[in-house]
């Protein structure tokens, strides 16, 4: 009997279950849609790019600290820090080019000058970002950052990391294969992905 009554309930309750799911998958496809529609009526080219700025960005923040904590290597990672400057998305550029980016860099410049012991190495170069930030000129800050010149900037330094990268770890190839590769890879990857779009673009 209790067998019985559970084909029955199972019965019952399939084709509804598989209904709700279909509606569910329905909504979202209508939802994607709309995302898609909307999405390029704002922007179009331009909304990819702004979405290529923020993960390039953030993958050249992602390798400055990779290598101030344990990704130790000869390139000479300091040039994150004017593709960081260069490619940096306006509306954090303009929040730490303010007043917190001035509360930051006076902190900071206090602490190197007199706590030397106390100010850590891997804060170098946060630091040097923070104060290239407030006191660039407008000429860089301003016209050169929305500029092609600046995402120039950017592609030469994308690919002079990704070349050096290679080499130092022997080949194309090898650089998925390492520790650390795969990130350190496709982080430098999406350095040189932004500047060829922006410039695509423009």
């Amino acid at each position: 009997m209790g067998r019985i009554l559970m084909q029955y309930l199972t019965s019952k309750t399939e084709p509804v279950v598989a209904n709700l799911i279909d509606s569910d998958f329905n909504e979202l496809k209508l939802a994607a849609t709309k995302l898609f529609n909307d999405a390029t009526m704002l922007g179009g080219k331009g909304f990819g790019m702004s979405l290529l700025r923020w993960i390039a960005s953030f993958a050249a923040i992602y390798l400055l600290v990779l290598d101030r904590t344990n990704w130790r290597s000869n390139m000479l990672t300091s040039l994150l820090v004017p593709y960081i400057f260069f490619s940096f998305p306006g509306s954090l550029f303009h929040f730490f080019r303010g007043e917190v980016g001035k509360w930051i860099a006076f902190v900071a410049v206090v602490l190197r000058l007199f706590f030397n012991k106390h100010f850590p190495d891997w804060m170098e170069m946060p630091g040097s970002m923070i104060l290239l930030v407030v006191v660039s000129p407008d000429l860089f800050a301003l016209k050169f950052r929305n500029n092609w010149i600046g995402v120039a900037i950017d592609l030469l330094i994308g690919c002079y990391l990704l070349q050096e990268h290679v080499r130092a770890t022997g080949g194309f190839r090898n650089s998925f294969t390492q520790r650390h590769g795969i990130s350190n890879t496709l982080g430098i990857i999406f350095l040189i992905v932004y500047p060829i779009w922006a410039l695509f673009i423009h």
